[in-house]
């Protein structure tokens, strides 16, 4: 569930730039599980990849103002959820735009109208 709302609200007084949040129920609850969290199957690799100092001490603020062990720990947490739930895409967006936009307009169809057309009973 996006929150964007609530955030602005939050932080329209702080110093600190509304961000987007991504709210997953008791998600936060067992981090030391991002550590591994495999069955012991995999063998560990190790991945590099650059960034810039800036983008590094934004990373370095988040990890450590949620609990995180580690640098590490929060990377792999973060990859992991990507994967799990991953968010919408362009094209996603745009139709639910264009959705949105058809039911402010009238040019929706009603379930009977669907179930009609659709020659469906439920």
């Amino acid at each position: 569930m996006l929150l964007d709302a609530a955030i602005h609200d939050e932080y329209a007084a702080s110093d600190v730039p509304p961000k987007r949040l991504l709210v997953r129920p008791a998600y936060y609850v067992y981090m030391s599980e991002a550590a591994t969290n495999d069955d012991g199957g995999d063998d560990i690799a190790t991945v590099n990849f650059k960034l810039t100092e800036s983008f590094l001490e934004q990373i370095d603020d988040t990890w450590q103002g949620r609990g995180f062990n580690s640098r590490s720990e929060f990377i792999r947490y973060t990859l992991r959820d990507a994967v799990e739930f991953p968010t919408f895409d362009r094209d996603e967006l745009v139709a639910l735009l264009e959705a949105e936009e058809d039911v402010r307009e009238g040019r929706t169809t009603s379930a009977e109208e669907a179930r009609e057309r659709f020659g469906t009973d439920e």
